[in-house]
C-alpha cells in the first residue's frame, strides 16, 4: 500500500505544480516581466547615509545579475514548469509524511482544510513580514531572509498543528504563541527602501502571488485528500 501512497503524493504534486504554472503565466509571470524594466533604475536618496546603502545594494544587484538565468519565453516557461512541479511533488511528499505520522483520515474536505493550512505555513505567515517581492526591489540580507522565513514557516506549521490537534487548552495556547514569536521578533528589513518599481505594481504582484499560492495549496490538498482516500481505501468520519 505503501507504494500506492507515494504515487498518488507523485501525481498530487505534479498536478497541483502543472496547475500552479498555469496560473503563474495568467496572474503574476507578466508582472515579473514588466518590473524587470525597472530594475536597472537607480532609486534616489534622500540621505547621505541612505545613499551609501543605496550603492552598496547596486553593487550587490550587479553582481547577482551576472549569474545564469533562463531566456525570456520558451525557456523561462519550461523552467518555471518543472521548479513548480518539483516544490508540488516535494509539498505533497510533505504533507503525506504528515498524514501517515500523525494517523490522519483524509477526504476531499479535510485535504482542502489541510491545504488552507499549508498556505497559511508556508505562504500567508512568511508574506506577513516578507512580502513578495519583484526584481529591483530592495531586500535585506539573503541569509538572513531564509532564516527568517523557514522558522515562520515552521513555526506557523507546529503552532496550527497545535491548535487542530491538541486536546490540552495550555499546548493549544503554546502553538499560539509559537506562532506569534517569529512575527514579534521581525523580518529582516531592506537598509533602503527606495525603489524604481511602482507601488502598484509591487501591490498586485503581492497579491497575485499569494493568490496564486493560495490555488496551489488547495489543489493540492483537495488532490491529496482524494486520492489518499482512494489509495488507502478508507473514507474519513465526516
Amino acid at each position: 500500500m505503501m507504494g500506492r501512497v507515494l504515487l498518488v503524493a507523485l501525481l498530487c504534486g505534479v498536478g497541483a505544480g502543472l496547475f500552479m504554472s498555469a496560473v503563474q503565466a495568467w496572474k503574476v509571470t507578466p508582472l515579473i516581466i514588466a518590473a524587470e524594466a525597472y530594475e536597472g533604475s537607480d532609486a534616489k536618496s534622500h540621505s547621505h547615509g541612505e545613499a551609501t546603502a543605496a550603492a552598496e545594494i547596486k553593487t550587490t544587484t550587479d553582481a547577482e545579475s551576472d549569474a545564469w538565468a533562463p531566456d525570456d519565453g520558451f525557456e523561462r516557461t519550461v523552467f518555471t514548469v518543472i521548479s513548480n512541479v518539483l516544490a508540488g511533488v516535494a509539498f505533497a511528499l510533505v504533507l503525506t509524511a504528515a498524514v501517515m505520522f500523525l494517523g490522519l483520515k483524509l477526504s476531499l474536505k479535510h485535504g482542502v482544510l489541510l491545504g488552507f493550512a499549508g498556505f497559511a505555513a508556508v505562504s500567508l505567515a512568511p508574506a506577513m513580514g516578507l512580502s513578495p517581492e519583484l526584481p529591483g526591489m530592495p531586500a535585506g540580507e539573503l541569509l538572513d531572509r531564509q532564516i527568517w522565513w523557514w522558522g515562520t514557516a515552521i513555526a506557523t506549521a507546529v503552532g496550527i498543528a497545535a491548535m487542530a490537534l491538541a486536546s490540552n487548552p495550555f499546548v493549544k495556547i503554546a502553538g499560539l504563541v509559537v506562532m506569534i514569536a517569529p512575527h514579534i521578533i521581525g523580518a529582516p528589513q531592506p537598509a533602503v527602501h527606495e525603489t524604481a518599481v511602482p507601488a502598484h505594481l509591487a501591490a498586485q504582484f503581492a497579491a497575485n502571488s499569494l493568490a496564486t499560492a493560495a490555488v496551489f495549496w488547495i489543489v493540492l490538498g483537495a488532490l491529496l485528500g482524494w486520492g489518499l482516500t482512494r489509495a488507502t481505501g478508507e473514507m474519513a468520519e465526516a
